[in-house]
């Protein structure tokens, strides 16, 4: 492990999630001087770019969620900057982001998810939203998930159960994203699968079970100290573990991520899984999932982390510049 290396961690940024991010990123930083690593701390504000321009790091670490560490845009500057960073480039950041793109792309690769229809809320209004709402009905039927189209953390989501529930469930969604991704809900077993790629292709470490107290794996489950329970590896037999796994493998890579995502997946009563989403910039709190996962896999978060800034300055070192996929 090369100890020389100038590591940047960002963290922070100006979505509802800065303070995760912020919690994230100070845990990633800590981790990362454990394995002997020179890292730094910064927020992605307006001294950004001139620090990248004056003393470009070997390395950047985004602990950033929301759009800015998520949707590609963060990742697209740095390319321009031509500085390598850890994780999935602009592009499959971009993917993984919009769940509506990621869901069909996931199943254009047979990759089962949960039947949905994403709604922008001006075709909601114009439209009217009695109609559409009780065609939604029709169409998927109940119980229901509503959550942003684009969005983190749990924010803005909510289960419908009652026909009634879902015009109070838009409303809330709309307040966190301008498109309600509504699909499906299928009932059965939280689990998270992280991925990570270390140098000998991607590998899926131990699948984390979620137990949220209220039944709904929403913001204040994930970040509330005695709200969730969590088993890690989870509690699946030993086949159903292995299909779950070869499932996050696959969305990982049909969407075309590199480094590390996490999958978020239900097992249903069959044991088989659907994928719900991907994240391309996985939370790394006390109570976030891969760092449970990596524990579970009896690795040292801080070995991994130093690994995976490693793979990423070797990408600028081996060409001349970040091969990232450019920003467009």
């Amino acid at each position: 492990m090369d100890a020389d290396l100038n590591v940047l961690v960002l963290a922070g940024g100006l979505s509802y999630e800065r303070e995760v991010s912020l919690r994230s990123g100070r845990r990633v930083l800590d981790a990362l001087r454990s394995a002997g690593i020179d890292a730094q701390l910064r927020d992605a504000d307006a001294s950004l770019l001139p620090l990248l321009q004056a003393d470009p790091p070997d390395a950047v670490v985004i602990s950033l969620h929301g759009a800015t560490g998520e949707d590609g845009s963060l990742r697209g500057v740095l390319d321009l900057c031509d500085v390598p960073y850890v994780g999935p480039d602009a592009q499959g950041a971009r993917l993984a982001w919009d769940k509506p793109s990621a869901k069909a792309v996931l199943r254009e690769h047979g990759i089962p998810t949960p039947d949905w229809v994403a709604l922008p809320h001006d075709r909601f209004s114009e439209l009217g939203a009695v109609a559409v709402l009780d065609r939604i009905v029709d169409r998927l039927g109940l119980p229901l998930m509503v959550k942003p189209a684009q969005g983190g953390s749990g924010l803005g989501t909510a289960v419908v159960r009652e026909a009634g529930e879902l015009p109070a469930a838009m409303v809330g969604c709309f307040a966190y994203d301008s498109t309600a991704l509504v699909e499906q809900f299928v009932a059965g077993m939280d689990v998270a699968v992280s991925v990570v790629d270390l140098g000998d292709g991607p590998q899926a470490l131990p699948p984390v079970e979620i137990v949220p107290q209220n039944g709904v794996y929403d913001y204040a489950a994930r970040y509330t100290a005695g709200l969730t329970t969590w088993h890690t590896p989870a509690r699946l037999d030993a086949e159903t573990a292995a299909r779950v796994s070869r499932t996050a493998l696959a969305a990982h890579t049909s969407l075309g991520l590199r480094d590390l995502s996490r999958v978020d997946l239900i097992v249903d009563a069959e044991g088989a899984p659907h994928v719900l989403e991907v994240n391309v910039s996985p939370g790394m709190t006390e109570t976030s999932l891969l760092p449970m996962a990596v524990q579970a896999a009896g690795l040292d978060f801080g070995k991994l982390l130093a690994t995976l800034v490693a793979r990423a300055a070797a990408r600028r070192g081996a060409t001349g510049r970040s091969a990232a996929t450019p920003a467009g």
